[in-house]
């Protein structure tokens, strides 16, 4: 087992170790932020026909060649195609036919005149413009045509692409399955949150924050409780989480008196491929993959800012993987910082900052409060700004890498145009 990774080599270690999910069926009108698992080919034609773009006319062009406002042509009005209706017959010389958005062009007619270029007249109507060559007309497939690939493997499915799958008549696609995570918290001083926090107990809220995380992301969380600080209780709710895909469990991962999670889980038949990340909030790291099943292991530390930093640098990537999900991490942009942030060498610093728009760019402020245990400042914090390992700190004004964490930043509340 390897000791002391920095954050990349741990990042790239976990994401080489995670597979991505098989594919199941899905009703498409209940697959939105799902990962395709197959490529959409249009057995289908659309618009099927060529179509009108516009209420209006369908002519021929060659009846209206002299058409002008100062000279209008005037030609009589032989039938009416409704969307969703079809003409009668073939449009002939000199004859115009009334239609609507969407329906299908006439065979004969060449070009449709909006009604607004008319007098809008029902038995004749008065044309005021010579159209050109197809003009307002749709042409049958212009969107896509049979064997066109609509949407490519590995698609994110949004609002869009439900459209055009139902569109094509796809009301069942293959996408990749959604990862189990089964969550587990340690500690004698844990309770839930309706138990009584008197005689220095505390509430177990990692658990809490971890399967909010794991829905955010579209994972299905499973809690397991709280452990008690033995061996054989952590045992007992591990093996309970045996079934998941992923099993999260924090604390007790480091080297105390009462740290059994990393001697657990190799009795449990989990090979341990690393401990420890160069890191700050968040040094005890375990990963580890359970071998008769590659279940993802991860013991994250205690703390509930290193909970929840640790949960975003490496399980939330791998759980996206495994969904399928190409782009796996958080965006990043670039923001000045506002205060000196001073640190020692050897740890890669996560520092919560607020982030603020401003002519000049993008302010980041840091938390007052960066203490691990201080679970408020990830609400005011709305990303975190990257301190390099091997730097002493940095001083105001630096401009540096923030990892967004709050999406609602890049909302607006003006229009912005």
């Amino acid at each position: 087992m390897r000791e002391g990774l920095t954050v990349a080599e741990a990042q790239d270690h976990i994401l080489e170790a995670t597979p991505v999910m098989g594919a199941e069926t899905l009703a498409a009108s209940e697959a939105g932020g799902r990962v395709l698992a197959e490529s959409i080919v249009s057995q289908r034609r659309h618009p099927p026909a060529d179509c009108s773009a516009m209420d209006g006319y369908a002519v021929r062009r060659e009846d209206l060649s002299s058409a002008s406002p100062d000279a209008p042509c005037t030609l009589p009005v032989v039938f009416e195609v409704p969307a969703g209706g079809h003409a009668p017959r073939a449009l002939g010389s000199g004859e115009t036919a009334r239609i609507f958005t969407g329906a299908p062009l006439p065979p004969g007619a060449d070009a449709v005149v909006m009604q607004e270029d008319t007098d809008q007249g029902a038995a004749q109507v008065e044309i005021r413009v010579a159209p050109a060559r197809r003009a307002h007309v749709r042409d049958a497939g212009e969107d896509f045509d049979l064997g066109d690939t609509l949407i490519e493997a590995g698609a994110v499915l949004g609002a869009p692409h439900l459209g055009v799958l139902a569109s094509v008549g796809r009301t069942i696609v293959s996408v990749h399955q959604r990862p189990r995570v089964a969550i587990l918290s340690g500690g004698d001083e844990l309770v839930e949150p309706d138990r009584p926090v008197d005689g220095g107990r505390i509430v177990s809220s990692n658990s809490y924050t971890l399967a909010a995380q794991c829905r955010e992301i579209g994972a299905d969380p499973i809690y397991l409780g709280i452990a008690e600080d033995t061996p054989n209780a952590i045992e007992a709710r591990m093996r309970a989480g045996l079934g998941a895909d992923v099993l999260v469990s924090s604390a007790g991962v480091s080297v105390g008196d009462h740290d059994h999670v990393r001697s657990v889980l190799e009795k449990i038949g989990c090979r341990l491929q690393f401990w420890g990340v160069k890191m700050k909030p968040g040094f005890p790291l375990a990963f580890g993959v359970i071998e008769k099943t590659g279940q993802l292991v991860f013991g994250l530390p205690g703390n509930p800012v290193s909970t929840a930093v640790t949960f975003e640098e490496f399980v939330r990537p791998a759980l996206r993987k495994l969904m399928g999900h190409r782009a796996v991490h958080r965006p990043t942009l670039r923001a000045t910082i506002t205060d000196r942030y001073k640190k020692k060498r050897g740890r890669l610093h996560f520092v919560r900052v607020t982030l603020e728009r401003t002519a000049e760019g993008v302010l980041a402020h840091p938390v007052s409060n960066q203490s691990s245990g201080v679970l408020t400042s990830l609400i005011r914090g709305q990303g975190l700004a990257v301190i390099p390992l091997e730097s002493e700190g940095v001083e105001a004004g630096t401009v540096l890498d923030v990892q967004v964490l709050d999406t609602t930043f890049f909302d607006g509340v003006d229009r912005g145009f």
